[in-house]
């Protein structure tokens, strides 16, 4: 075979659009590591000596190390990709991106999420059922974090499972995730809010990272590998 013929069009197209996620996403975070360069620069230190307060129970310090081991998550795509290249498997790099960025980009909202409170254990549980009520006292830093809890989730699990290609799942799976965390909350006493504006907002997030991913998951749901499929030969005469 010869390893330098072109690539044909349906890969090259793959690989363009990955490029051009990857790209998009460095760019993202880029930006946004910019715009939070002095918070991050604070906890720092502490990050650093393996300190957990300061650090680990600090908004920053868990931006600052999601930042930090982006690389680690990449080589382990690069693995797990080259893994399944190596043995055949369809879909490799898509599969393998789409997994690591889920758990990357979810773990740590996650982890402020489900994040202690000061009363955490002794103040009582507290829920709030009535919907947009609590839209107003959230301000738009916590609509854009509520919308980015699950917004990984939405965005790669389609892209990771056929079965998921569709918007009403992607909805189902932001809203059940996020009641389960809500639920989380309530029972561990977290000293938080169970809100159902909580579940809304993480929900929509989801859905609208699936809308913005359509493109690549759609085609994973219609076709069945984006390697080149050999050509097919010509039948012999009827006996």
């Amino acid at each position: 075979m010869n390893r330098n013929a072109p690539l044909p069009a349906p890969a090259r197209r793959t690989r363009t659009r990955t490029a051009l996620l990857l790209s998009l996403a460095v760019l993202g975070l880029a930006s946004a590591a910019f715009a939070l360069r002095r918070p991050l620069m604070m906890a720092a230190p502490r990050c650093v000596a393996g300190q957990w307060h300061g650090c680990f129970d600090t908004f920053n310090g868990v931006v600052l190390m999601t930042l930090a081991t982006l690389p680690l998550a990449v080589l382990v795509a690069w693995a797990l990709a080259h893994r399944r290249r190596a043995a055949g498997v369809p879909w490799a790099w898509r599969t393998s991106l789409a997994e690591v960025g889920m758990v990357h980009g979810t773990v740590p909202f996650l982890w402020l999420t489900m994040m202690p409170g000061e009363g955490a254990g002794t103040a009582p549980a507290r829920v709030s059922l009535v919907p947009l009520r609590d839209l107003v006292t959230m301000g738009a830093l916590g609509i854009v974090g509520n919308l980015l809890v699950f917004a990984s989730l939405g965005f790669f699990a389609p892209v990771r499972w056929a079965a998921m290609a569709s918007l009403p799942r992607v909805l189902a799976l932001g809203a059940g995730c996020s009641v389960l965390v809500e639920t989380a909350q309530y029972v561990l006493r977290l000293d938080r809010v169970s809100s159902v504006d909580d579940v809304l907002v993480n929900t929509v997030g989801a859905v609208l990272a699936g809308l913005a991913s359509r493109r690549w998951w759609r085609s994973a749901a219609q076709a069945p590998s984006d390697e080149p499929r050999p050509a097919p030969t010509a039948a012999g005469p009827a006996r």
